[in-house]
């Protein structure tokens, strides 16, 4: 059997605190897919600076002691590793599409969704709008620029259009308090979005993947919520930080998560819903939708994290691990996928070049 030369893309163009997320991430990744068998695993990672760098691991010693270098130097460097396959791990706005869109320059495949799809779902304003014209419900909302007031009644909550792991969101239940979260909400995006706030009922995750051209479901995730103490999700219910400076995932235990029984009521309607989502946004080899359900059962889209970084704590490896596809299954079906559907593309390509000639 073949042994994949996978590139794990690291790090982030934007920021350390991204830099951070995205080691925490594809450390566990590495760890957790690890099979000299069928994989030699390579890393890449982006510093702020945008520099490259190929170190031998993600601790910060190896990054630091290895060198940096341009993008030009670093595709001579891909170019002689040859590498079969990527995995991207990057979460800032450049890691999810300008570095994503230079491995398809490359015609290096990668796992997961094209550029164009990522920079669609990350601002929610567009992928509310096109789930919401396949029929998927969506609150009722209005997209701010700075020195607008919303139109919105309270209760509303209050987005930056295009920040994940929920920074700068606010709940707000009188106009009075307009004014402070579009500030904080201004501090993270150029735009803000104002929803009508859903009242709670419960809070899941749905996440899909293409099995042999199939898109199957998996098991829906949902997280623990109280209507008087936590009627949304907040930054500090998904990331924390030790005393060493290093990010943890918080909203991991069983206390504060757990897999929804595939027979709940709930679990067909979100299915449903999340199917229409991921064909109306284009996306491939899987995807992750976040969903509010209200007291009556009826799911409300809130948002679409096109991420899995098939760590052992990813969602979408937790949803598979509860439908008996354990992690390295489910890395395998995602490798093979970008591979076979890179050769197709390119099948495609000759096919449309020798009918031209």
């Amino acid at each position: 059997m073949m042994v994949m030369r996978v590139l794990h893309l690291v790090g982030s163009a934007v920021s350390e605190f991204y830099c951070d997320l995205s080691r925490l991430y594809a450390r566990d990744c590495l760890e957790s897919t690890a099979n000299p068998a069928l994989y030699e695993f390579h890393i890449a990672y982006i510093t702020p600076d945008r520099q490259w760098r190929f170190p031998a691991d993600l601790s910060r010693e190896s990054i630091a002691l290895a060198s940096p270098m341009s993008v030009a130097e670093a595709v001579r460097v891909l170019t002689a590793l040859q590498i079969d396959v990527m995995v991207p791990q990057m979460f800032c706005i450049p890691g999810m599409t300008y570095y994503r869109a230079l491995f398809d320059l490359l015609d290096i495949p990668y796992l997961g969704n094209t550029p164009d799809v990522m920079a669609l779902t990350a601002n929610k304003a567009k992928a509310r709008s096109i789930v919401a014209a396949v029929g998927v419900n969506v609150p009722s909302g209005e997209l701010l620029h700075p020195g607008k007031q919303p139109s919105t009644d309270p209760p509303a909550v209050i987005k930056p259009v295009n920040a994940d792991n929920s920074l700068g969101v606010t709940l707000v239940r009188n106009r009075a308090d307009y004014d402070r979260a579009l500030k904080t909400a201004f501090t993270y995006a150029d735009e803000v979005l104002v929803e009508t706030f859903i009242e709670l009922g419960r809070e899941v995750r749905c996440g899909i993947i293409d099995r042999d051209g199939e898109l199957i479901c998996l098991p829906l995730e949902e997280y623990k919520m109280d209507k008087e103490h936590q009627p949304i999700r907040r930054y500090e219910d998904k990331l924390g930080q030790n005393q060493n400076g290093d990010l943890y995932m918080v909203a991991k235990g069983s206390t504060k998560s757990w897999i929804v029984d595939p027979d709940d009521p709930i679990t067909a309607r979100v299915w449903d819903a999340a199917k229409k989502c991921h064909i109306a946004l284009g996306c491939r080899h899987y995807s992750l939708f976040d969903f509010r359900i209200d007291p009556s059962g009826q799911p409300w889209f809130l948002e679409a994290g096109l991420y899995c970084s098939f760590a052992s704590k990813s969602v979408i490896s937790m949803m598979a691990t509860a439908a008996d596809i354990p992690l390295e299954k489910l890395f395998q079906i995602a490798v093979n996928k970008a591979s076979l559907d890179c050769h197709s593309d390119r099948l495609r390509q000759s096919g449309a070049v020798e009918g031209d000639r």
